[in-house]
């Protein structure tokens, strides 16, 4: 006869059902535990995807690339043709965003430099919104796939180089830093509390978009997916005000523009501000005036041919520090240890300013030296 296997009783079924959920319990309570502490270390530092960042072998000179943010195509390009003319090719690549569809070639740019240098993909910029930062980091993704690219200098339409080559490729590759204009600012209100806790009040940072990065801080910014979404969600430029109706709700929406405080919050939630020359290499002479939605608001001022001479020039050459009122700090000017001009480029420049420093030879000299180190 075949023997019957015991039966359980009901108190042997409870018992062991009440071990199966003491465990499982355990299990999900060790698994809770591990995620909030996961997601606290996300919130100390952004999450990356790591694409970039195995470094890349190459043999022969590194490179600057230049990276021309542009409404379409570029006003500029024939001072940029003889910047680039007299200069090395071996040391520098072409990056230009223009809006969707734009080519470069012999129709729309006088400068064969810039043929075909224009993005495989684009999107439609629109000041004040995230698709600046978009634009920025296509620039920054594409430029980073030459493992020779090891300094990234982002530059407007209107922005114009204000020393030869030779001087501007020492001047970067002597540092071992990148330049972000980055500082804390008490006194505005962009900063949205919805933001905590994934980006901290006391990492939030503001400063011109115009940067000059290494290439570790470059693949930092192209590699974010942490950060990126906070600002698409909580940093909006506020909408022009309707003549004659003042909406309450509106006046009291933050006014925030993503480009002045992406990078530079960015770099600072990544622990990186001790990495950094606390500066813009880019000046810019901004005037106060108002808005539909600032009572006050900076703007820059364009350089017309009347205020594009030698004297003017050698003012803004001879800048060697920068007062940062709100931090009460004063950032002097310096490359490798050596005290140097504060500027390499300068913007808004029209063709009558552009067309004048060409004319009268401002670009062919240094006038001064830098002591060089090469940094990769």
């Amino acid at each position: 006869m075949t023997k019957k296997k015991p039966s359980l009783s009901i108190k042997q079924v409870f018992l062991l059902g009440s071990k199966l959920v003491i465990t499982l319990s355990v299990i999900l309570c060790v698994f809770s535990l591990f995620r909030t502490h996961s997601t606290s270390q996300i919130h100390k530092h952004p999450r990356s995807r790591t694409i970039f960042h195995v470094q890349q072998q190459f043999n022969g000179p590194s490179k600057i690339a230049f990276l021309f943010l542009t409404r379409k195509d570029l006003p500029l390009d024939f001072l940029w043709d003889t910047f680039f003319e007299n200069a090395d090719s071996r040391n520098f690549s072409i990056y230009v965003h223009s809006e969707p569809g734009f080519v470069f070639n012999e129709w729309t740019t006088k400068s064969p430099f810039f043929y075909n240098r224009q993005l495989r993909e684009s999107v439609r910029v629109v000041w004040g919104e995230s698709s600046m930062i978009d634009a920025e980091r296509m620039l920054l993704k594409e430029a980073l796939e030459d493992p020779a690219n090891q300094r990234f200098v982002l530059l407007s339409d209107s922005c114009v180089p204000l020393y030869n080559f030779s001087y501007i490729y020492n001047y970067l590759m002597s540092s071992p830093r990148s330049f972000v204009d980055s500082f804390l600012d008490g006194k505005e209100s962009r900063y949205n509390p919805k933001m905590s806790p994934d980006i901290p009040k006391s990492k939030w940072r503001k400063g011109s978009q115009w940067i000059a990065l290494i290439r570790k801080h470059a693949e930092v910014i192209v590699d974010d997916d942490a950060i990126l979404p906070v600002f698409e969600a909580y940093c909006k430029r506020r909408p022009s005000i309707v003549s004659g109706r003042k909406n309450i709700k509106l006046q009291k929406q933050h006014n925030c523009i993503p480009d002045e405080h992406y990078v530079q919050t960015l770099l600072s939630m990544s622990e990186l501000d001790n990495e950094l020359e606390r500066r813009t290499l880019t000046y810019t002479l901004w005037n106060q005036s108002t808005t539909k939605t600032e009572k006050t608001a900076w703007h820059p001022v364009q350089f017309s041919y009347a205020k594009a001479g030698p004297q003017q020039m050698k003012e803004i050459k001879g800048i060697n520090h920068v007062y940062y009122e709100t931090e009460y700090r004063t950032e002097w000017c310096r490359t490798n240890s050596t005290f140097v001009s504060c500027f390499l480029f300068a913007r808004k420049f029209s063709r009558g300013a552009a067309m004048r420093l060409l004319s009268e030879g401002l670009l062919r000299s240094s006038d001064s030296s830098v002591v060089v180190t090469t940094h990769l």
